[in-house]
């Protein structure tokens, strides 16, 4: 083996290790649905009265809504369907009931389903962030790199401190695209908010010496 070709072989080796370590983070991020991006989206109960625009949501659908994210934190995802198209039957003006639908039919493994609802959420609002930082999870996982980027963009443009987006990102820029200053701006963002955060560190070291 000449050795260019087997410099290859152990640049490839060592990203493979580190793909299983950064993205061991993503899927945890991406499969509980108490923790990290998938965590049930609650805003349609905590709209605060002092914002400008207001929505009023009727008792009735908040308690359906509520109870709907029991279902899906006992992962009874069939009954939290059943509560979240009643939901949507009656208030369409959120984006919190389509993104939970996205994360239930995930669940399930319907990936069309998914999709389509967390494009709903969108129309809604475009920059809304667990939208987005699922759907860029879900093109990520089917190779659309590109699409997954332009989803994590969307919701910086206004949330620019969300975090599962910021390092979504960084891993998107840094082992799928290549692009390593980009990685290396979401890292050192990530890492200003989170100063403590002591693999972050290491991924900046690791990635300074490639730059």
């Amino acid at each position: 083996m000449n050795a260019g070709l087997f410099d290859d072989f152990k640049l490839m080796a060592k990203l493979t290790a580190k793909l299983t370590a950064k993205l061991t983070a993503v899927v945890l991020c991406s499969l509980l649905l108490l923790s990290c991006t998938a965590e049930p989206v609650k805003e349609v109960v905590e709209k605060k009265p002092e914002k400008a625009n207001v929505i009023i949501i009727d008792s009735g659908v908040v308690e359906q809504f509520n109870q709907a994210l029991l279902e899906l934190k006992s992962e009874n995802y069939d009954a939290a369907i059943k509560l979240l198209e009643k939901v949507i039957e009656i208030e369409k003006r959120v984006p919190a009931p389509y993104v939970n639908l996205s994360m239930a039919y995930e669940k399930k493994a319907e990936l069309k389903k998914a999709e389509y609802y967390l494009l709903y959420a969108l129309k809604i609002e475009l920059t809304h962030p667990v939208a987005n930082n699922q759907l860029g999870l879900m093109y990520r996982k089917q190779g659309r790199f590109t699409d997954a980027r332009k989803a994590y963009t969307n919701a910086l443009t206004k949330h620019p401190d969300y975090l599962p987006v910021v390092k979504n990102l960084g891993i998107l820029c840094e082992l799928y695209l290549r692009d390593f200053q980009c990685a290396m701006q979401q890292y050192e963002h990530y890492l200003s908010l989170q100063p403590d955060d002591k693999t972050m560190k290491i991924w900046i070291s690791d990635l300074s010496r490639r730059l």
